[in-house]
């Protein structure tokens, strides 16, 4: 009999069918629940038949970062082929239906841990846009039963921020150093989720708290922090989110979650060196806004 694995993330199901390695960062979303709307079921198969995608988008995030050739399929499907890194061997072929809800996935060469955890990162994407969810670029920490994330383009700081809040503001803890799950609650609030995908960092923590600000980290000679206005800061919170291209039947979700977002959540910038200063600034000015 097949294995059936299920998780809960961000108060979602999603289950995974066929043979799994034991992968730590999942272990602490593994539940027996089912009281919650699965968003998705992926099937680990050994192998998929013959097809020829159209291509429709190669990513192209720079130096270091995984590449994944997404293509249509003559089903309405999609198909996402995912290497490690521009020109290394494939690491696995995904194959989703239409909604992102059913999908099969084979992994090729011995790190199946990095396709399955790129296949489940794509499929919580794009599977819970009509559902309130934003998978974030972003390093979040928790502090006085909030949370706190820190957007920002990759090298600018997001990592470095949280450790200064770890090392000089009492009470913080990290809750994920990637990719945490910001929700748009029913009620109209915001919370923020661990996720079983952080990055470099082994953060993988099945918590959650209210947002108590997003902060977008720009290098800079100085220290200062300003609050954005609605319309900035629904682009600052739009840029760190995974998943707008090139599925614009998914849009209307994803913006309707960023509106709802960028009313409730406050956000600001803060131009910054890599110094207690600015980390004491942040959380004087977010912690009392």
């Amino acid at each position: 009999m097949t294995a059936i694995h299920s998780y809960k993330v961000a108060g979602f199901l999603f289950t995974v069918e066929g043979i799994m390695p034991k992968l730590n960062n999942l272990t602490p979303f593994e539940t027996d629940s089912k009281d919650a709307t699965e968003l998705f079921h992926l099937t680990i198969k050994d192998s998929l038949p013959p097809v020829l995608p159209r291509p429709v988008f190669t990513t192209d995030d720079g130096p270091g970062f995984p590449e994944i050739a997404i293509g249509a399929l003559p089903d309405g499907g999609y198909s996402f082929v995912v290497r490690p890194l521009p020109g290394r061997p494939v690491a696995g072929e995904l194959r989703t239906s239409a909604d992102f809800t059913k999908a099969c996935l084979k992994v090729y060469g011995e790190d199946d841990s990095f396709a399955i955890n790129n296949a489940l990162m794509l499929l919580f994407a794009f599977s819970s846009a009509g559902h309130g969810l934003l998978e974030m670029h972003s390093s979040v920490v928790m502090n006085a039963g909030k949370g706190y994330l820190f957007l920002g383009k990759s090298g600018t700081g997001k990592s470095t921020h949280s450790s200064l809040w770890l090392k000089h503001i009492p009470g913080t803890e990290l809750l994920n150093d990637d990719n945490p799950i910001l929700r748009l609650m029913p009620d109209g609030t915001a919370r923020v989720y661990g996720s079983p995908w952080s990055g470099k960092t082994p953060c993988y923590k099945a918590k959650d708290v209210p947002v108590g600000a997003v902060v977008r980290i720009r290098q800079a000679p100085f220290n200062k922090i300003e609050r954005l206005p609605i319309i900035q800061a629904y682009a600052s919170l739009m840029a760190s989110a995974s998943g707008f291209r090139p599925f614009q039947q998914l849009a209307d979700g994803w913006h309707k979650t960023l509106e709802g977002l960028a009313s409730v959540v406050p956000c600001y910038t803060l131009d910054c060196l890599p110094d207690q200063a600015a980390a004491e600034l942040c959380h004087s000015t977010v912690a009392n806004g």
